[in-house]
């Protein structure tokens, strides 16, 4: 997880120090923050014969997989017009967890996290590019993750119980896999209930229903 990973970027301008400069902006680094290495010098016109040509310098900057996630978030909210945003990171549970704050937080997250979710992968792909070992990257702003994943809990059961009290299974909205999951799991913790997914993603859907006829279909669903 501390493990670094090398960005760089190949840049050219009319003097060392100017591609120096273009490349620090498309890294998103100060210029003491980054290593270069000079790949041509810029030469003059001579004689007014041969044409002039520019400097070119590869730069590179050494990041962790958690401040690539970082540099690549904060990049992606300055373009939503949400510089602002305060981001700091934790790790839990093996992974790294960047928890949002300030405002604009409804826009992040989304119609039911959606928004949240995607950012949360993109994220996850950049970071973890190239790596072989991945790790684990959770967006969260104001504890929503958890407050959801209670919610969740709480309706899963709510209709689990319904459905052994009257024999017959409910269909909920689609949801993620991470969000089936927590389906799943609180639906084991009902007696005499069980839960399945049907649909393909995005549009795939937990089943709740009483009895074993989707403990088959569960199980599947549980290794994905």
């Amino acid at each position: 997880m501390v493990k670094a990973v090398r960005r760089e970027v190949v840049s050219t301008g009319h003097s060392v120090e100017d591609a120096i400069e273009a490349a620090c902006v498309q890294l998103g680094k100060n210029r003491e923050e980054i290593e270069f290495e000079i790949i041509e010098l810029p030469t003059k016109r001579i004689l007014g014969i041969l044409g002039a040509s520019s400097a070119k310098v590869r730069v590179y900057v050494d990041e962790t997989v958690e401040e690539r996630a970082i540099t690549f978030l904060k990049d992606i909210l300055a373009k939503m017009g949400l510089a602002g945003v305060i981001v700091e990171s934790y790790e839990k549970n093996e992974g790294i967890v960047l928890d949002l704050a300030g405002e604009g937080m409804g826009a992040i997250i989304g119609h039911r996290g959606e928004t949240l979710d995607a950012l949360q992968y993109l994220v996850s792909l950049v970071a973890n590019k190239g790596e072989q070992d991945y790790c684990r990257i959770t967006l969260d702003t104001g504890d929503y993750r958890e407050k959801r994943e209670k919610t969740l809990t709480a309706l899963a059961k709510r209709i689990a119980v319904n459905a052994v009290r009257t024999r017959r299974n409910q269909t909920l909205e689609h949801m993620n896999p991470y969000e089936r999951r927590i389906i799943h799991s609180a639906v084991q913790e009902v007696y005499g209930a069980t839960s399945w997914s049907v649909g393909e993603d995005p549009n795939r859907r937990v089943v709740i229903g009483a009895g074993e006829s989707g403990e088959k279909k569960r199980a599947v669903e549980r290794k994905q």
